[in-house]
């Protein structure tokens, strides 16, 4: 299936509530057969935008177009597209056969086609042999999986997701990302999600929208948004980082207030500029390291241990925090790398991102 191909195109699409503008001139195009995730803060304009998907809501200004036909006037129940709530809002008093079928008998299809749907797709999420189960007898993750097909069995060209995992507990929520993802590319279906959880964004999607204030701040690919952002705002969004002010000068040198640091080659900005650092990209040694790395000297401040990997916060000269992650999988160093130790915090120049804005 070709993903570069665009299934959905919004176009400078704008949506008002009274004064206040919750999509902001938004232009958008989501691929066919893709995963697709809108990710951002509480009340950035993400679930608003996918209710206009939906049908639920009608653009104030702008075109939605679903292979090159305007949408925007077509009702959600014409639209080859179903959404899945975050509360699942499933029917207490049917079944979960009953459940998943609720959408195919109001189309009045035939028993038999009926039934072999359901089937197909109780199978697709796993829920074989549960269709006379009442949906208050399942666990949560199992009613996610009844919502999940009742969403599915009409096989709409597009499956939009409202926060879907929210109500699951942290193991089972991982463990059904990957099961959402496997899918997702079975059936080719284009999904869309909306989600504020990174993490899951990051694991789920092949390209994220990252929306602020209901704008789009960077449209790209989990691991480019992450190693490559656009801005300082979508660089703190997105994981953990350490932002160095500094002025950039042509010799690719970033005059900051802790001393000259070496950037990335080819960068072309000059004047104000900021190093953005990862945890995971940042080292620490007890003596200074060798002289083609960057290195700032520290006290260690705080230790966090997480299991895989140890976070360090480092306080630097200008008493500023830097945060290194270091992986737990060798001997650990004892009181070297306890709080108050003196190290020193190093990187190559490859390791650092120059942000202009």
């Amino acid at each position: 299936m070709d993903k570069s191909a665009a299934l959905l195109r919004i176009e400078n699409v704008r949506k008002q509530f009274g004064p206040l503008t919750a999509v902001d001139s938004l232009s958008l195009e989501i691929n066919r057969g893709e995963f697709f995730a809108l990710l951002g803060p509480s009340g950035c304009g993400k679930t608003t935008l996918l209710r206009m998907l939906a049908g639920f809501e009608s653009p104030t200004t702008g075109r939605i177009l679903l292979d090159g036909t305007d949408i925007v006037a077509v009702p959600p129940h014409r639209r080859p597209i179903n959404m899945m709530f975050q509360n699942y809002a499933l029917f207490p008093h049917l079944t979960v056969e009953g459940n998943v079928a609720f959408g195919l008998r109001q189309e009045r299809l035939s028993r038999a086609e009926i039934a072999a749907r359901v089937e197909e797709m109780l199978a697709l999420v796993r829920l074989k042999g549960f269709n006379r189960r009442r949906v208050d007898q399942l666990s949560g993750g199992q009613q996610q999986r009844v919502a999940l097909a009742r969403s599915l069995v009409k096989r709409p060209r597009v499956l939009l997701l409202d926060e879907p995992l929210a109500a699951l507990d942290k193991k089972l929520r991982a463990e059904t990302q990957f099961e959402l993802m496997e899918l997702q590319r079975k059936l080719g279906t284009t999904f869309v999600i909306v989600t504020h959880d990174q993490e899951e964004a990051m694991i789920v999607a092949d390209r994220i929208a990252v929306m602020d204030r209901g704008r789009l701040m960077q449209v790209a690919a989990p691991n480019d948004i992450y190693e490559r952002p656009s801005s300082r705002w979508v660089a703190e969004f997105i994981g953990e980082v350490t932002l160095i002010e500094g002025a950039l000068r042509a010799d690719g040198i970033l005059d900051s207030a802790l001393g000259p640091l070496r950037v990335p080659e080819n960068i072309a900005a000059r004047g104000k500029a900021w190093l953005a650092l990862r945890p995971e990209k940042l080292r620490l040694s007890a003596t200074r390291p060798e002289e083609n790395l960057n290195a700032l000297p520290g006290t260690v401040f705080e230790v966090g241990y997480r299991g895989g990997v140890s976070i360090y916060k480092v306080r630097l000269a200008d008493q500023s925090l830097v945060k290194v992650a270091l992986s737990n999988s060798g001997p650990t160093e004892g009181q070297e790398m306890s709080i108050g130790a003196k190290l020193w915090v190093a990187w190559p120049k490859e390791n650092g991102v120059v942000l202009t804005q």
